[in-house]
Formats: structure tokens, sequence, C-alpha cells
């Protein structure tokens, strides 16, 4: 083959069942660890750490009714070939790149897996291991990893065919594109990012590239910079000799006896690169322009929870372990800072993947000598000229019009544009990254709806004038948005009812700050969605009202009213007694502020189903647990637990079977100590 191909296909893979999205709002604060920043920090670092921050993922709602039974399912794949590299890329999940094959040695340089699992990873719950990985938004996987992206292929006035997968990022409200193209005689496969802020106000920005690679005791990943920052799950980051770590070089993945996350520190004038080699020199390369300026190593150690975490990513049929590291880039030094983008900006950069092929005995060799062949492969692979060359062509095809369209992401670009249009607010040019109307599901009905009922409307509720436009109630929704002027249209006289009173409640809940101030407004408004008569419009309904209780008894909780949050949270779950997701909150949060009675007593009031759920499961044996009531504790645990979404960094199987039945060993399948 020595042309360069676009094909769309199918893939047939091992797949979990995502499940439906939660029907909770996300109002209550991510569970990050708060992070010391050490000594030898540089400000501007201290300084991104401190910035950029978001309190929730709202709007967004989160995966987590997924399970860990998967079947074959056919997912439609864009494959990038030539006569050097093959390239496969899943759109329905989040754009990953889940395949590159070297065809010179035959060797595939990204780690990927025999079926796809979901686990507690992401910001939104539901994350995968496996490929190249694109995220957005603030620290961590991000809302559209699992998640169909709007993509198309693009052919250039010059004939060269571009995959092109973007989405409106509802978290900064950006939209983001990714446009992937394989040169006919290129040894990489070229990427080009681009981010646009369409608003006027400065947003803090955070965008990191994640690449899976296998890890094999010869594995050593090598980037221009002896020294990194590093953090270890332990709360702190500190700067270190990354070839000199407690000991051992750890450059070479399998020589970590724990998790760790490495930023190397690379100084301003060096090229942005990183490489990984096995025992024959050969893995993937990470090559960007400057604007990636970040790079870094994770590796899950050599514990026996690092090796059971990856067991639970990456399961084989074979039950042969098959291990991983991670080579990241991102616009920032590390991934606890955010970089303001300032309103109406645009900024693109592009990345290269391909197979560097080191010489085996100058990679594993001396650091320096290893750095030094690495750049001279890299500039071999792909030149700076290369980089800038392609930087140039992305940037004038980046607005070229889809040729033909191949997957649908979802509606809120659409609805956002709608939006921007009924406020009179900048919005961008969609000529290359259209939002179809198309697009729009019963998600985006209700507030369309709500947008057209008011079209023309512009005055604000507290006005006079607002009183002489006919009455249209909102009525209500099951999705969620946010923003100032969508609060301004449900508080306005024409519009309000008792399900627009609920849904302005979750808005501003989820733009409160924990001040007392703040949340005896959100209290006020809660109560005023359950309590008040409308003039118009139907009466809350029962899913609405057990979600109003739910956000009332959060904000009780945040406020310090124990008693009368766990109150409202045991009021919501007996009007949802179906509600997994309500039942396993309110459990949770009742053990957490010293209810273990409470949390035993919702379960019991819940439908017999729920208690097969893993996760309640394990909250039923810890409730026992903390009531002195060892026995059935440790008679749970002794059956078997298998909790699907346990969180990332969370060690509660392992100290709750070692609080229940001390003195025995803890289980492998409990073990996820990252430590």
């Amino acid at each position: 083959m020595s042309a360069s191909t676009l094909r769309i296909t199918t893939r047939t893979i091992e797949l979990a069942e995502l499940g439906k999205d939660s029907p909770l709002p996300s109002v209550q604060s991510l569970l990050e660890p708060p992070y010391t920043v050490g000594e030898g920090i540089p400000e501007e670092i201290s300084a991104g750490v401190r910035w950029g921050k978001v309190a929730n993922i709202f709007p967004y709602s989160m995966q987590e009714s997924y399970t860990r039974e998967t079947s074959a399912t056919a997912l439609t794949a864009v494959v990038l070939e030539n006569a050097h590299v093959k390239a496969t890329f899943l759109p329905q999940l989040g754009g990953r790149l889940w395949s590159l094959e070297d065809k010179a040695t035959g060797k595939e340089l990204l780690h990927t897996n025999e079926k796809i699992q979901f686990a507690n990873l992401a910001l939104r719950n539901a994350w995968f291991a496996g490929g190249i990985e694109y995220n957005i938004g603030t620290r961590g996987h991000s809302p559209t990893s699992s998640v169909p992206l709007h993509t198309a292929m693009v052919r250039t006035p010059e004939g060269q065919e571009i995959l092109r997968m973007w989405e409106f990022d509802r978290l900064r409200e950006v939209v983001f594109q990714i446009d992937a193209w394989l040169p006919e005689d290129s040894r990489v496969v070229l990427v080009a990012v681009r981010i646009r802020n369409p608003s006027e106000r400065t947003v803090p920005m955070y965008w990191w590239t994640n690449a899976a690679i296998p890890q094999t005791p010869d594995t050593r990943v090598i980037a221009p910079a002896r020294e990194s920052y590093a953090t270890d799950y332990d709360g702190s980051m500190m700067r270190v000799d990354t070839t000199n770590f407690r000991g051992a070089d750890a450059t070479w993945p399998v020589r970590n006896p724990q998790a760790v996350d490495f930023f190397f520190d690379i100084a301003p004038q060096e090229r942005r690169w990183e490489v990984a080699t096995d025992a024959d020199g050969d893995g993937l390369a990470l090559v960007s322009s400057a604007q990636l300026r970040g790079r870094k190593l994770f590796v899950w150690g050599e514990s026996v929870g690092g090796h059971r975490w990856q067991e639970w990513l990456t399961p084989t049929d074979s039950g042969t372990p098959r291990h991983y590291a991670e080579m990241q880039a991102g616009l920032a030094q590390t991934q606890f800072e955010h970089v303001p983008m300032p309103g109406g900006a645009s900024w693109q950069w592009v990345e290269a993947y391909g197979n560097a092929s080191l010489d085996p005995a100058l990679a594993a060799g001396e650091w320096d000598g290893a750095v030094a062949h690495g750049a001279e492969r890299v500039e071999a692979l792909a030149s700076e000229e290369t980089i800038a060359t392609a930087l140039s062509h992305a940037g004038r095809w980046a607005d070229l019009p889809p040729t033909e369209m191949l997957v649908a992401g979802n509606g809120w670009g659409a609805l956002e544009r709608v939006r921007r249009e009924h406020s009179q607010t900048d919005w961008l040019d969609e000529t290359g990254t259209p939002f179809g109307v198309e697009t729009l599901t019963n998600e985006q009905a209700p507030w369309l709806e709500l947008l057209h009922a008011n079209e023309g409307i512009v005055e604000k509720p507290f006005e006079a004038t607002a009183g002489q436009v006919p009455s249209q109630p909102f009525g209500g929704a099951h999705s969620f948005v946010r923003g100032l002027d969508w609060e301004d249209l449900l508080s306005a006289g024409r519009n309000t009812s008792a399900e627009g009173a609920f849904h302005r409640a979750v808005m501003v809940h989820a733009r409160a700050s924990d001040s007392a101030g703040d949340l005896a407004v959100v209290a006020s408004l809660y109560r005023q969605a359950l309590e008040a008569t409308f003039v118009a419009g139907a009466a809350l309904s029962d899913s609405s009202r057990a979600l109003a209780h739910r956000g009332l008894g959060l904000a009780l909780l945040v406020a310090g009213d124990v008693a009368g949050g766990l109150a409202e949270l045991a009021t919501a779950c007996a009007l949802a007694p179906e509600g997994r997701e309500l039942l396993i909150e309110a459990m949770t949060l009742a053990q957490n502020n010293g209810q273990p009675a409470l949390s035993l007593e919702l379960l019991g009031k819940a439908p017999a189903q729920l208690a097969e759920v893993g996760r309640i499961k394990f909250l039923q044996a810890k409730a026992h647990a903390d009531l002195g009531e060892i026995e059935p504790a440790a008679a749970i645990l002794v059956a078997g637990v298998e909790v699907v979404d346990l969180r990332e960094g969370v060690n509660s199987l392992t100290d709750l079977w070692r609080q229940v039945c001390p003195g025995q060993d803890v289980p492998e399948a409990y073990q996820f100590n990252m430590h």
C-alpha cells in the first residue's frame, strides 16, 4: 500500500453496558483530595494550582450505572492507513485512538484491551483504559471520554482526507475539535487540536492527551528532562530526580513500587516529546508543537493494589495480566494547573504519534545519552519542520466544512447556539464544526421550547413590561442546564411554575459557595419549589419533588444541619423508592455523618433487588461494622462483594476487611491500595 486511506468500518469489541445517566443533578462537590505544593515548586505552578478549579461537574450528569458484564458490540471505527502506520479511532467512545500499529515491526504501540470495562476514574465516574484519549475542562478524565463525538470526514482542496471530531464542552462552554490525518509517506499520525472560547470572559482551560502504553520489564520512558514534579497520591507535590527517585530509576515503570505521577520539567527551549522503548527500542513517540508544553509519566506501581487495578481495568480471557503505563501531554506543566484562555481566543496545536525506533542499548543506557539519542530519533521521525508544516495546514483546514458526516454527538451544542442567539451573545463560526438541529433530542426539547416561547422578549423579570407577555409556565425537564440567562427565564413571571422553581434552585445550588449566606439562599429556593403555590403550571412531579428534597438535604448537611439534612434525604428516598442512586447517596451520607443505623433503616425500606447492588452491599456491611455488629458485616464480605464503581485511590474494601476480619489476609479481590 503506497497511498494513504481513510476508511469507515465497524469494529466489534466486548463492551460493558454503560447504562443510563444518573438522574441526580451533579451539585455535590468533586471528590478531589487536597494537594500540598512542596518547596522548590515554581510560583507559576503554585498559582495555577490555586486557580480555576470547578466546584462540581454540573450540568453534566454522572455515569455510574454500568456493570462488569460485557457483550460483543459493533462500533463505528475510522481507520487511517498507509504503508507505515495503521491507526484506528473509535468516535463513539470519546474519539479514542484505540490502536496504532507500526507496520515495519508489526507492533501495537498502544495498550488496548480484549474487553472494555468501565471503572470509577473519570469526572463523570465511567472511564475505560487503553489507547489515546483526549481530556478537556478540568483535572480528570473528560466528561466526554465515554460518549460519542460529532464526527465527519473532511476532504481538503489538496485531496487529503481528514477525520474530524468535535464537541461543545458544557463545563467551560468552549468548543474543541480534533483533526487527524495521515500523509502518504508519513510514519506518524498527525492530530491537530483546536479549542475556541466563544464568550467574552477568560475561562480556566485544561487539556491533556493521555496515551496508554504496554508495560514490560524492559519498558523505559524518556523525555528531555531529568527532573520532574512528582505526586504519589499522598496529597503532596515535590521536585525530584526522576532517574533517582527513592533509590530507583523511575523512568523504568516496573521499578516503581507504588503509583506515581511524574511531570517532567522540560526547559522552555527544548522540543516537546516523550518516547517509550521496549527491549528492541520500539515504542510510542508522542511529539507536539510547543503549546502542548507538559509531559507526564504515570505508573500504577508494582504493589498488589497497583496490579489489582490493572487487572480490574484490563481483564483478559486467559487470566494473564497485561500491565500498562501512561505517557501524557498537556497545556500546563502539571495536571493541577489551569491556563487562562481569554475571551474570543482560538488555540491550536499539532501532535504526532509513531514509533521512534531507538537503539535499545542507547535507550537503556545512561540518562543524558538516552535523551540525546531520543531527541535524534524524534527529529528523524517527526522533525520540527514537519510539525510546523502540519500546524500551518491545520490552520488552513480547520474551518473546511465536513464532506461526509459519520457519527452524531449530543444536541447540547445546537441548544447552546440557540441560547446565545436568544441572549444576543457571541457564538462562533460553525462551518467546520456544525451542531445540526437534527442532533437535538428529548434532552434539549424542554429548554428549546422555553427559548422559543420567549423569543424576542428581552425584559428582565423585575421590569413591569414583562408582565404584559402571555404566561408560558415551564413544564419541567429531566435534563439540566446552567447559566444566569436560564435562571432569568425561569424566574420571569410569564414562565414561573413549580418545575421552573425547582430547576432554578438546582442552578443556584450548583454555583453556590459553602458560605452560610449562599446555602441559606439555596435552601430557601428548594423550599419555595416544594411549598409555594404557583398560579400557573402543573404541580411539582414526584421525581422533581424527590430531587428537591435531596438538594435541600445536601445544602443543609453542608451548612451543618446534620439532622435536618439526613431527614430530607430520607424523604427523597421514600418518594423515589426505586432510586438506586438516591439510596446509595443517602446511605453513604448517613454513615459519613455518624448515623449507620439510619443507613440500614433506609435500606430496609428499599425494594429487595437494590440490596443486591455491590455498592449497597458494601454500605450495608460498613453500617453493621460501625454499629459494632461484626458478624453480619464479616459474613457479607466473606460471601463476596464486587463494587463495580469503586473509586480510584479509595481503600475502603481493604480497610473494612481488616476491621471485621482481623488477622485474616485481605483477599486480592479487595486490594486496591495504590501505596
